[in-house]
Parts: structure tokens; sequence; C-alpha cells
């Protein structure tokens, strides 16, 4: 065992000795050319070597490589296909001298830049280095140098061993990497690389840290990008362990990498207008400017044929959604999603962009492009929303999205104490979209949609109606503009609250019979049981001839027209006063004979937004002068026929 020991310690001096001498007398940097000769076979390609080589011989064997250049293709210019400032990396001596293993210790490579073009013409300046290996290949074995064979023949030794592979580390430090189509008018760069692992081989997590940072042209898109995670060996390739990456000013999580029923990923709070910003896209102006201001995200992915995200937890502002997403193929999308409350007044444009541009509106436009590229269902519920004053509660929106044509069924909703139905599709696959809605409403408090919608409080009761119309046109405006359908409604046990038709029913009787005005009974409303109407829609107007108003006192009937492009209406009634009329204490006898026999004309018109109704003047002396020409007709016919003194 001495002699053992004394023969071992000879040996490891020689070797330390041999290194040193070795060192002294070999300068590597004498061999540029044939390293450089060798390259030129292998791709084709000048390689300059301007930096030095470096080796070192014992205990590790190592090479540093100064600044190199590998040349580019013809034709792409003098700027160098590749390129760095340093490489350098060791090789462990004794394992190797035993061939049960190969320790490298760190590979280091410093400022390599890497440039990839594709001409106009779609050449490119890095298949020549392929076609040319390809072409060395095809060498016939009696032709190839003595170098080639010696190559072969390690290889088929190394095949014939299992030997273990170690890394220390790998280490890239401001790396760029750029490729630019001049074919598709793009360009894509990768500046500041950096990553650092941990050690690589046998079955332990690979740690690795990455940062870069990158641009897209001629989208305008730049941002960095960051990541550290640990890469695990598998069978059949590597496994994410947990990771946290950052790009955009957006920090993701992903934890439980392993879990057979998927990974957990978070998104950290970030703002979805300043995400639009960084991708050159113009964000929206809300009515809240903080609107879209934090998203958060939460979800279990599973991965397969369809990428399933269970568990969903995503906060809007101040909207929470639970549920699920999928993603499948052909971008089909899948959307099962319950909020809790949500108020859209707040994505809305601003009212004082709004009113500015009332004048001169630009008429919402269909959204076909959108529409055509979507492939998604599902269904989305909502506790609560807010949309232009109106409050809906327990909101249920199915959705179906494919081939050009969305349609949005089942809805419904609470509504003002009653109840929103509705089915609504659009079609877009054509030239022109095609709008139609079904909808119904049942029990909902008139008075409060009255005040929500058009910020009058002039109406009570409650109100049914169906509403089944359709229109086309590319745009809400020449939509409206085309409508047809049927319109059906019903107000029930309510009043029109500031017009008092009975009084002004009176005054128009002592305005005839020239006598003073009573006096008005305040506040000034008109109660009724029933008000039904029943129409078409033509070309955006609605016409009836079936309105039917049951007051207290009074029954009337009529006919007219609502025109929604102008949202003006224009309705002319009969009234007809009962003959024992209640609610009408101040009226005299002679108020009531004359009330009571009379058929009276009313009209409503104005904006459909705030109605006047008021007795037809003009239309009841008409009807005056023609019965007191009938009578003067008859006056005369029956002296004729009876002579003039009968």
């Amino acid at each position: 065992m001495k002699k053992l020991a004394y023969v071992l310690i000879g040996l490891v001096g020689l070797s330390v000795v041999a290194a040193v001498i070795i060192s002294l007398v070999f300068d590597p940097n004498d061999y540029r050319d044939e390293i450089a000769a060798e390259v030129k076979r292998e791709t084709g390609r000048d390689l300059v070597i301007e930096g030095d080589l470096e080796l070192t011989f014992f205990p590790w064997f190592g090479v540093s490589i100064g600044k190199t250049t590998l040349g580019n293709a013809p034709g792409f210019g003098d700027e160098p296909f590749l390129s760095f400032e340093e490489a350098r990396t060791s090789l462990q001596v004794m394992p190797l001298l035993r061939g049960d293993s190969i320790e490298f210790g760190s590979i280091v490579l410093d400022s390599l830049k890497l440039n990839l073009e594709i001409a106009a013409d779609g050449t490119n300046n890095w298949a020549d280095i392929v076609e040319h290996k390809a072409a060395q290949e095809d060498v016939p074995p009696e032709v190839r140098t003595d170098a080639e064979a010696a190559e072969q023949a390690a290889e088929e030794v190394a095949r014939g061993q299992e030997v273990t592979l170690n890394i220390a580390s790998v280490e890239i430090t401001n790396a760029a990497v750029s490729y630019a189509d001049a074919q598709a008018g793009e360009s894509y760069s990768l500046t500041n690389f950096n990553l650092v692992t941990g050690r690589l081989g046998g079955s332990d997590p690979i740690d690795i840290e990455s940062s870069f940072d990158f641009e897209v042209q001629p989208a305008g898109i730049a941002g960095d990008f960051s990541v550290e995670t640990a890469i695990i060996p598998a069978e059949g390739g590597i496994m994410l362990d947990d990771a946290r990456i950052s790009t955009l000013g957006i920090d993701v999580s992903v934890a439980d990498a392993f879990n057979a029923e998927g990974f957990a990923v978070h998104i950290d709070a970030f703002s979805l207008k300043a995400l639009m910003t960084r991708l050159g896209v113009e964000p929206p102006v809300t009515a809240d400017p903080d609107a879209l201001g934090k998203i958060i995200f939460d979800g279990k992915v599973r991965l397969g044929d369809t990428v399933a995200i269970d568990n969903v937890e995503l906060v809007v502002d101040d909207t929470t959604f639970t549920g699920g997403l999928s993603f499948g193929g052909g971008g089909a999308i899948g959307i099962q999603l319950a909020g809790d409350s949500i108020d859209l007044d707040r994505y809305m444009e601003p009212a004082a962009d709004a009113e500015a541009a009332s004048g001169d509106a630009v008429p919402v436009e269909i959204p076909v492009d959108l529409i055509r590229a979507l492939n998604v269902r599902g269904k989305m519920t909502l506790d609560a929303a807010q949309l232009s004053g109106l409050e809906f509660e327990n909101v249920e929106l199915g959705l179906n999205v494919a081939d050009g044509n969305m349609r949005l069924h089942p809805i419904s909703a609470g509504f003002f104490d009653g109840k929103y139905q509705g089915d609504v599709r659009i079609n877009a696959a054509g030239d022109v979209p095609v709008l139609s809605v079904d909808e119904n409403i049942n029990g909902v408090q008139l008075g409060a949609l009255a005040l929500a919608m058009f910020d009058q409080q002039n109406i009570t009761g409650t109100i049914n109606g169906r509403f089944k119309l359709g229109g086309r046109g590319q745009d809400l405006a020449a939509i409206q503009r085309s409508l047809d359908g049927s319109i059906s409604m019903e107000l029930l046990d309510g009043a029109f609250e500031g017009t008092d038709v009975w009084y002004e029913l009176r005054r128009a009787r002592a305005l005839y019979r020239q006598e003073p005005a009573p006096e008005p009974k305040l506040p000034a409303r008109t109660q009724f049981s029933t008000v039904k109407v029943t129409g078409p829609v033509n070309d955006g107007v609605f016409s009836s001839d079936d309105l039917l108003a049951e007051l207290p006192f009074m029954r009337l009937t009529g006919k007219g027209k609502v025109n929604f492009p102008t949202a003006e209406i224009d309705y002319r009634m009969t009234a007809r006063i009962l003959d024992k009329p209640e609610l009408v204490d101040a009226a005299t006898e002679a108020e009531l004979a004359d009330l009571t026999e009379a058929v009276i004309p009313l009209r409503v018109s104005g904006a459909l937004a705030s109605p006047k109704i008021a007795p037809d003047i003009e239309e009841m002396l008409k009807e005056e002068v023609r019965e007191k020409v009938e009578e003067e007709i008859k006056d005369k016919l029956l002296k004729k026929l009876l002579g003039d003194d009968g």
C-alpha cells in the first residue's frame, strides 16, 4: 500500500510537472489558422479569432477564447453572423481519465451577438450552413481525412461506454439576438439577454434565472422579460418547477407544476390600460379614469388536447368572477364565470365627451371583425349590474359565437322589481350585419324605469311588453332606421304625473264656453288602470291603431306613430267621459253634462322622453262646426218638407 501511494503521488507530481512544461512550451494561439480552416470546412464560413486563446491542464483542462466572429452569408452584408467577446469552460481531468463521467466547470459566454435575416427574395443567412454540412456528410468514407476517421472512431468508442455528463453552470451575459424579415417587413430583437443556471446533470432540479429586453416592429411592442424557475429532468423530456415570470409590468407565478390535477397560476395585480399602452394599443377612455386599473388572476391549469383552467378567480377592479375557462383547437374558448356586482357605467365613454359629441355623434359600429374571429361558448352570471342608470339583479347571459354568428341566449335578469328575458342575435357573416331581438319584460316598475332612462318622474305603474324586432346595417343608427317587427305593451295601475287630463278637459270646455277657467288641483296627475297598444314596426317607425287606455273617469282609444330614429311620438285619441266619473268632485253639473255627452279628442306629441298630452282643441272646434252645420241642414230640410210655416 505504501508503494502504491508513492506511485500515485509520483503520477500526480508528474502530471503537474507535465502540465507546467506544456503550458510553457505550447501556445494555442499558434493554431488559430488550423481552427479557422476546420470551421471553414464544417460551415463554409470564415472564422476570425481576434482575442487570445488560453489553456489550462490540471486538475481542470480549461479553454478560453477571446473576441471571435463568424462571417455572414454572401449577400447579407459585412455584419458578422455570430460574434462573442469571450467564451470559456473547463473539464475535470481525473473523471475523464477514469472514463466514468465528464465533469465540466462553468460554461461562460459573454456578449454573444446572433444576426438572423431573411432577404426580400426569401433567402436567409443560415440555410447555407445546413446545406454545407449536409454536403460534407455525403463525402464517401474512402476520401475522408484522418481527422474525420479519428473523430468517427472516438464516437464509436463513446457509444460503447456509459458515462454521466455534469456541468457546473451555464452563464450567458449581455447577449443579443436579432431577426429581420425584409420580405414580411418585420423585425424582432432580444437584447441584454442574461442566463444563469445551477448544476446540470443527474436528476436534481436545475435552477434557472434569465432576463432580457425585447422589441417587435412595426407593431411597436417593447418591454422586458425575466424568469426564475427550476427545470426537472424527466423521462422523455423536462418538467417545469415553481416559476416566477415578469414581463410588461405583469408578475406571474406558477406552482404545483407536478400536480397531476394541474398547476396553479397566479397573476399579481396589474393595470390593463398600462399593458395595452406597452403593447402599442390605445387604451379606452373611460368614465372612471381608474377603471381597468386592477386585474388579478388565479387558476389551476390542466394541459391536454384542451387547455382547461379550473378554480378561476378573476378580479376586475371591484368585481370578482369565479368559475372556469377552456381553450381548445381552432381557437375555441369556453367560459363559465359567475360574478358578484359590476358597474358597467365606469367603463363607458365619459359623460362630458358624450355630451360634446352628441351634436355630431359617431354611430356605434357593429364589431364584425371581432365577431367573425371569435369562437366562444359559455355562460356568465352576475349578482347585480348597473348600466346607464338601469339596475339588474341575478343576471344570466348565455354566449355562443362561431362562424360570424353571435347569439346571446338565454338572457334574463331581475329588472326594477320585474323580469327581463331576451334573445339577441347578430349575423356578421355577410357583407351587412343583421341584428334581431326577441325581448320580454314583465311587472317592471315604470316610475323607476322612466327615472333611470329619461330622468323623468312623470309616470308610475307597472309595464309588460314584448319587442320582436330586426334590422340591418353597419352601425346601430342604420339598424334603428331599418327596424322591422312588432311591439306590444301594457301599462297597469299607474298615473301620469304632472298632467291632469280631467282639468285640461274642464279648462278646454271653459275656453270654448267663454267661461272662467277652473282652479287646478295640485299636484297635477292622471291615474289610469290600463293602457294597451300593439302594432308593427316598419323602417324604424312603430304604428298602431288599437291604443286603449282606461282611466277612472274616461276611456280612450286612438292611433298614432312612434318614430324611434327621431325619438318622437304623435298619437291622436278620442276620449269618452264615464256617466258616473270618479275623482271629479270639483266639476259642476253643467261641466258634467257637457263632457259626458261629448266625444273629446286628445293628442299626445313631442319628444318620446317627455310627451305633451292635451285636448285637441282644433279637432273639437271642427266637430262643433260640423254639428252646427248638420243642425242647420236638418232644419232647412224639415222646412222644405213641411213648408215654411209648418
